[in-house]
Formats: C-alpha cells, structure tokens, sequence
C-alpha cells in the first residue's frame, strides 16, 4: 500500500548549502540597524489642531469672523455671538467629519504586524514581519501573506494570488530560480514574467516554498508603488473654488453699493449716524456669508448620505466631481464580480452540456458524479478559490459514488504537468484516483484517441472563449502505487468543468443607469482578453474594442491617447499604464472616476478626480489614496454613489439660488427707505435674524430634497460649469425682484396708509418671511407644478416652516421680543395682506416655470 497522504512531487531545486543556514541573529540586527525595518511608511494624517488651522484658513471662514466683528463695532455683541456660533459650528463639522473617517480607515486596517517564518543559524523562527531583512531565508507555506519581496530557491505545487499587484484573478504558479540567477542581487518587478518570484503582500493559495530575501519596506514592489504616489498632485476642490470666487464678487459689490448709498444718504438728509447704520445693513445684505456655512453643510451631509450606501468619503472634492463624472474605470474581479469561483458548466466525456439544475435543489446523478470527482480531486482545507467552490458544488451532489473515505497520496502539480491528483482508499481494497488540470493535459493522460481530443477540446475552447476557466476531469483506479507521476495510472476521461466569477446582483441595472445618465464605463483588468471581454458582455458593458497592455506599450502618445478615447475593455495592464490611461481621459476633458484595490491600483487613484478604493479586499495604499473607500465592494455602490452626488449638486444649486433670490429683497429693502430719504426699515438684528436663522436652515431643507425624476438621464453636467450659471442667476434675481415686489409693495401701501413706523416694518418683515417660504417651495423644483410642491415628502422642510412660524409668532406677538425688533401689532388685515402679496409672488414664478421660462433660463 502507498504510504499515508504522503505529497508526491516537490517541485525544488536543490539550493547552494550556503542558503540553507540563514541569516545569523548578529548579521540579522546590523542589517536591520542599517536597512531599517520592513514596513511602508505612514499616510499623512492631520491632527484635529491642523484641521483646524486648515479650517479658518478659508477666505469664506474669514468672511464670516470679519462679519462677527462688524457686529461688535457696530455695538450688537448678542448679533456676534451668534455669528460667531455658526463659524465654529462650520470648524467642528469640519474636524468630526475627518476624525470620524480617519477612524473608519483605522478599523479596516490591519494593525498588527504580519508575521514571517525565517530560517536564521539554521532555525525555523517565527518573527514579526517588520524585522524581515535583506538577505534573510523566508518560508512561506498555504495561507500565508509574504512578507517581502524574494526570490523563491525552493517551491512544492506553489501558487500565488498576486492580483494585489498585477490585477490578474488567477493564481500564478510559481517555481524555483536558476541556479545561476541566485546568485544575483538585483531587484524584483511584478511586471515580468518571472515565475521565481514572491512580492511582498501577496497570498501563498497552494503549496510551500523557500526564498532569499531580495527587498523590504520601500525597496518591494509595493512600496516602489506607494512612493510614486507623492508625485502625483490631487485635482483641487472645484466647488470651493468657484464658491471663493462668488463670495469675492458680492463683497466687492455690495460693500460699493452700501458706501454709494450711505453717502447719498448722508449728503441727503445730512444724518450720517443713520446713513452709517444703513450703510452697514445694506452690506450686510448683499454679503452672501452663508455659502461657505451651505457648502459645509451639503458637504458633510452628502458624506453621511453616501455612508449609508456604504462608501466612506474621505475628501470632499470627490463628492463635488461625482455629478459630473463622464467616464468610469472600473475593474472586474470583487467590483462587477463577487471575487469567488463558481462552477458554472459541466460537459460530459463527449463534450455534451450536463444540466446542473437550480442552485437550490440537488444534483442529477451525472452531474453529482461529476461534481464529486472535481471535488475529490481537491484538497480538503484550501485557500485555492477554485477548489471550494468544487466543494460548495459537491455539498449539493446528493448521491455518492463508492469511494473510499480517506485519501491516500496526491499528485501534485509539476511545472511540465498541469494536472494533480487524490488517491482515496480504505483496508485492502484498490484506492479510486481523481484528477483534475488542463484539458489538454488531462486528455494526453487519458490516452484518448485523436478524433475523441479533438472533440473535447473543441469544447473546452468554445467554454473558455467565453472567459470561462476550464479543466478536465478524470478517475482510475491507483494501480502503481511506487510510481508518483499521474502519466503512470491508468486514468479515464470523465468531462470537463467550467468556473467563473459570477457577476454581483444587480450589476447589469446599474450599468444601464450608467448608460442611461452619459457615463462610459471601461473595463481595466489584469485579466485575459477574452476573460475580460466575455465578463464584460455579461454585465452588459460594451466587449469590443479590447486593448491590451502590451498593444498600449507599443503606441506612440498620439496613438494611445486614440485608443483610450475608444477602447471598452483594458486587459493584461500593468501598473504604469493604469496612470496613464487616467492622465490621457483627463487631457481629453474627461472627469475621471477610477475603481481598484491593488497597490498596483494607487497611483490611478489619487490621480483621478474620483479614485475609488476597496474597504473589505483594497489594500491600505489604495485606500489612502483613494477619494472614497466602499465598504462592500460592490458596483452598486459606485452607481448609487454617483446617483446622490448628483443630487447633491442639484440640491446644492437650489440651496445657492434661493440664497442669492433672497439677498434681493432683503437688500433691496434695505435700500429703499434710503432711496426715499425715509429712516432704515431694517438694522443689523432684523438682518442677523433672516440671514444666520432662516437661511441656514433653509439649506438644510434644500439638502433634504429628493432627487428630480430625469437625475440619472441628464448627460454628466461640463467641468467647467459654473456653480451659478448665468441662466440661474437670472432665475435667482428674478425670483427676487418678484419677493421685493411682495414686500416692497407692502411696505409702501403701509407708508401711504400712515402706518406708525413700527407698524409699517412689522408688516415688511412679515411679508418678507412669508416670501422667503415661498421661495422656497418654488425653488424645490424647476419642473415640477406646485401641488407637487407641496405634497412631496420632505420631513426636514416641515421642520423649516414649524421653525419660522414659531419664530413670527415670538418676534410679532411676544411684547418683549416685538420692542427689540422694533415691531408693531400688524393686525389681521396686516397678516392677511402680507400672506396675500406672498402667494401672489408664488403664483407668478410657478406661472413662469410652467411657460417654461425657468428650464430656459436654466440651459
């Protein structure tokens, strides 16, 4: 009988003795001494204290101090509290939203030290894998993630996982160096074909083996990467660009309209304590000191949203480029994929199709067969995903072929035989053998006849043309139990297995939505053409043209930049043309959002305006330079993701045109009294009170509302949009002058009514109020009628209007409240008037929408 479990082949070649001891502890520790230890370094992090510095920093957020003092030189400390309240409300979000992220990174890393197994004077020890130095004998064994870069002397079946750093799904098979190239000293690269090859991060899937340490820390392949990333700069936060530059033109104008009317004001009436308090109220009016507070708030707000769909956001520019986002890198494996094997066709011996049935129901007998020689021809306890999912497969066989129990011997792979195999048997009876590997290896030991091989694998080419990974399949009985090659049993042809990664649930529907909202998705894979392109058929993205990293190398930077623009699936890339496939679609004016996970992935990353890395299989370097990290690897997510980051630039736009209307009619009551040679109607707390209450809250209404019908079918709106579009800002100013018509108009028909003066401002402001909510509702919506408006679901703008109503009712009806505001009893025809003028001003802009003068304005 054969000896017990015993592995057949080991694929070694005999190292010099030299390499056998190791490393002694002494030459271990200098080395470390002089080399340092083997670990990357660090991502910046930034302390709460420099977020803050970073924070206040902000011209907007200097706007806002500046307007704090202004209270206090005006002599109004309770106005400038509050003023200062909101700009260090503005400074806490700012540091909880970063710490809190910063967190979320910390619980996905792994903060412990790998281990590595070394051989040192001789011994096996088991260190921590910051101690591994150059030069050092490492083992590695299934299951284990190699800790440096090394070049393998000694290997027994081993495979590699090294789509980290390649992209390649596929485990490579690796095996021992030359002889003569042991002897070297020269670094190793992930882009060869170099099979005696092991890279730091990686994972041991099979087999064992043993090799010379050749680069630690910075010096691996993974750090080589990681460092490149400091030479690629950050594309800079648009939105806050463009917000500085509306800030500076309203100060800029308001501050010289309240100087001309202070002093014709002053010249006027000759009062120029008045005209300077007016002067004052009037810039305070046209200064827009809520953008930065509104930006901040759809800032963190969106990245608490976009949390719930599980993806952490951590920098805000990537929430700003998400609505226009034009074209979407993705790869395949864990993103459109599950990242798991799954057999998903059987083919008998005669290259038939055999039914596998419904995933939830036993097998049929010749499948279940079938499914159990897979099975037995695996190990029990892998880490090979191919293998468990012949387990999974075999959990639903239902019936058991007589085979024995305990398996006696393998058969392992060899570099000139790509097939392995179990022998399995109990008491004196012969084991039954299983085999499994290449179709083409698997037919040439079965010894079948040249019509029968060719009928076979003419099927095992038209299942793998359709990226599907085949392997045949093949049983015997064990009857040279001294010979330890699979070409010594007598073995017969059984059928052929198929695996592929399945596509993720609901993967075809958001590539659709992708399709439907203007937004091209190419595929960058390390995996084989036909692989990728037959993946990428069944999502449903677009298979043809297919470009490969080789094709790319050979083009000049004209001809590269032609087949980046076209191509719809990357495969076989390498590192180094990730980046520059994202460098090439930002030169043509794309917005670039770049999916991965690998090391190899990290440069891709951080220079697009979108990188997007792996929570649960991205390595630390990817997520540290990616914008956003999602947290379960799903397609879904990114759609879901680029469907609320248009929703929050709709809603953002919203938010700044209400704004930018209500500055009208507060500035434009501000200006009148003065115009007329009248006394201020309204001072710096009548301004305080519409401007640092109403406003902020109103844009948190707005960041509530929900997304407009056509958000995923409007093409990816231009870069190099403006936040306020001229057409919008006409909407705003007209919007505005219809809510000054409202309140102006009061206020005149008060004053040629001889109202008392308190009288005549309490009405003003309570129809200015009422116009404000009006807006509001207006601004909900560019398309929608009112009854919309008004019915649509929106729990936080129910809060708004609770919150003004309350607040009238205080200012107006309490006598304490009302003297401070200088507010007389508007009476029920003053409520009634005020309410009136309001709908009215709702009535017409919905009258304007409905013509369609506002969609216009807007285009």
């Amino acid at each position: 009988m054969p000896q017990p479990a015993a592995k057949r082949q080991d694929q070694t070649r005999p190292a010099a003795p030299e390499l056998e001891t190791g490393l002694t502890d002494a030459e271990a520790a200098a080395r470390l001494k002089r080399d340092g230890p083997n670990e990357l370094p660090q991502g910046e992090h930034r302390s709460p204290l420099k977020i803050i510095f970073d924070t206040i920093r902000e011209p907007m957020f200097a706007l806002l101090l500046a307007a704090g003092l202004l209270y206090f030189v005006i002599g109004d400390p309770a106005e400038a509290v509050i003023l200062f309240g909101f700009a260090t409300l503005s400074v806490l979000i700012a540091v909880v939203q970063e710490l809190r992220t910063e967190r979320a990174l910390e619980a996905l890393r792994d903060l412990s030290s790998p281990r590595a197994l070394v051989i040192r004077e001789s011994v096996q020890k088991r260190i921590p894998g910051r101690e591994v130095v150059r030069g050092d004998l490492i083992v590695i064994a299934e299951g284990d993630r190699v800790a440096a870069d090394a070049l393998l002397i000694a290997t027994a079946a081993l495979e590699i996982d090294e789509s980290l750093l390649t992209g390649e799904s596929v485990p490579v098979q690796k095996s021992a160096a030359a002889p003569g190239d042991i002897a070297g000293d020269g670094e190793l690269h992930a882009d060869t074909d170099d099979r005696s090859a092991a890279f730091s991060g990686t994972l041991v899937v099979r087999g064992q083996g043993r090799g010379i340490v050749r680069g630690i820390g910075r010096k691996t392949e993974l750090g080589r990467i990681g460092q490149s990333l400091g030479t690629i700069e950050r594309e800079p936060p648009r939105l806050r660009a463009q917000t500085r530059r509306l800030v500076r033109l309203f100060a800029v104008a308001g501050i010289s309209v309240s100087i001309l009317a202070a002093v014709l004001y002053g010249l006027a009436g000759n009062d120029w304590t008045s005209a300077t308090l007016g002067g004052i109220a009037l810039a305070m009016a046209m200064l827009p000191e809520e953008f930065p507070l509104i930006l901040t708030v759809f800032t963190v707000m969106g990245a608490i949203r976009i949390a719930k769909a599980r993806v952490l956001t951590r920098r805000a520019a990537a929430i700003e480029a998400l609505g226009a986002a034009t074209v979407l890198c993705t790869d395949k494996t864990g993103t459109l994929t599950q990242n798991r094997m799954t057999v998903v066709e059987l083919r008998d011996a005669d290259g038939a199709p055999v039914a596998l049935g419904d995933a939830n129901l036993p097998l049929a007998p010749e499948a279940a067969h079938l499914a159990l020689l897979a099975a037995r021809s695996s190990r029990d306890r892998t880490f090979d995903p191919m293998e468990r999912a012949f387990h999974d497969l075999a959990a639903r066989a239902g019936i058991a072929p007589p085979w024995p129990q305990v398996a006696v011997c393998d058969f392992d792979l060899r570099d000139d035989l790509p097939a392995m195999g179990r022998a399995w048997g109990a008491g004196e009876e012969t084991p039954r053998l299983a085999a499994k590997g290449a179709p083409e290896a698997i037919v040439r030991l079965c010894g079948l006849s040249p019509d029968k091989a060719g009928q076979v694998l003419a099927a095992a080419a038209d299942m793998a043309g359709r990226g599907l990974r085949v392997l045949g399949l093949a049983e015997g009985e064990l009857r040279n139990a001294a010979d330890d090659r699979l070409e010594g049993q007598a073995l017969a042809f059984r059928g052929l297995v198929a695996l592929a990664d399945p596509l993720r649930p609901g993967v075809k529907e958001a590539v659709g939505e992708c399709r439907a909202a203007g937004i091209r998705i190419a595929m960058v894979t390390g995996d084989h053409p036909a692989t990728a392109a037959a993946m990428a058929r069944a999502a449903g993205l677009d298979a043809e043209p297919v470009v490969t990293g080789r094709e790319l190398a050979a083009l000049d930077p004209q001809a590269f930049a032609a087949a980046v623009a076209t191509a719809a699936v990357f495969a076989r890339i390498v590192p180094e043309q990730k980046l520059k496939i994202v460098e090439a679609l930002k030169a043509q004016g794309a917005i670039v959002a770049m999916t991965g996970d690998g090391v190899n992935d990290a440069p891709a990353l951080k220079a697009a305006h979108i990188g997007i890395a792996m929570g649960g299989r991205g390595t630390d370097v990817a997520r540290e330079a990616a914008a956003m990290v999602l947290l379960d690897d799903d397609f879904n997510s990114i759609v879901r993701t680029i469907r609320l980051g248009r929703r929050t630039f709709d809603n953002l736009r919203k938010a700044m045109g209400y704004v930018l209307a209500m500055h009208v009619p507060i500035a434009g009551l501000a200006f009148l009294p003065l115009a007329l040679g009248l006394p201020p109607l309204l001072g710096p707390l009548h301004i305080a009170f519409l401007e640092m209450v109403i406003d902020p809250v109103c844009s948190i209404a707005f960041e509530a509302e929900p997304e407009e019908p056509d958000l995923m079918q409007r093409p990816p709106r231009k870069a190099t949009d403006a936040l306020l579009p001229l057409a919008l800002m006409a909407w705003s100013l007209i919007q505005g002058l219809a809510a000054f018509a409202a309140a102006g108009g009061v206020y005149l028909l008060s004053l040629h009514a001889e109202l008392p003066p308190d009288v005549v401002r309490g009405r003003a402001f309570l129809t200015l109020i009422l116009a404000s909510v009006g807006l509001i509702i207006v601004d909900r919506s560019f398309s929608s009628s009112l009854l919309t408006a008004l019915t649509r679901p929106n729990s936080a703008l129910v809060a708004v209007m609770g919150l003004a109503a309350v607040m009238l009712v205080i200012v107006l009806g309490v006598p304490p409240a009302a003297a401070l505001f200088r507010f007389g009893d508007v009476g029920l025809a003053g409520i009634g008037i005020a309410i009136a003028a309001a709908v009215a001003m709702m009535l017409l802009l919905e009258l304007a929408k409905a013509l369609g003068i506002a969609a216009r304005l807007r285009r």
